[in-house]
């Protein structure tokens, strides 16, 4: 199974990349792990609604380019479902029968998703209705598909 996250904006602090790299050191085990980073549009806080609009736009139309034409597409949203690990692992291992060989989840930028990359999503996903800083979410994000891999494999992972 291949396994890609498109994130929008680079990871500053190398304490972040470093357990990202862990994590994606440790999924090497089960799938093939890719990771695509998207530049970040420059966005004001003073930004009308619109201008905000235009940026996530920006933002999605980089995405989508990003995405392989068969791939099953998980966008992180807020308004997505929540589940637990068991049930992110049953997901994934279920997609997997089914025939998904391609997964990408999406982590959008600080304006969030765009509306074309959230309607090429076969799933909405949340992790919480909490704010999570994007650098920060996109560590939780790779330990859960590692945890969900090592459920999936019947093997111990912390509880």
């Amino acid at each position: 199974m291949k396994i890609t996250i498109i994130s929008v904006g680079k990871i500053k602090e190398k304490f972040f990349s470093d357990a990202i790299n862990e994590y994606a050191k440790r999924l090497s085990k089960f799938c093939i792990f890719i990771e695509e980073v998207i530049p970040d549009e420059k966005a004001d806080e003073n930004f009308s609604t619109s201008q905000i609009e235009q940026v996530k736009s920006k933002e999605g139309t980089k995405i989508l380019n990003k995405i392989s034409k068969n791939s099953y597409v998980v966008a992180l949203d807020i308004k997505g479902t929540q589940l637990s690990s068991e049930e992110l692992a049953q997901k994934i291992n279920t997609l997997g029968i089914e025939g998904t060989s391609d997964i990408t989840f999406i982590i959008g930028g600080s304006n969030g998703l765009s509306k074309d990359v959230l309607e090429r999503a076969a799933y909405k996903l949340s992790f919480s209705k909490m704010t999570f800083p994007h650098q920060l979410f996109k560590v939780i994000l790779t330990e859960q598909i590692y945890r969900a891999f090592k459920i999936n494999a019947g093997e111990a992972y912390h509880k």
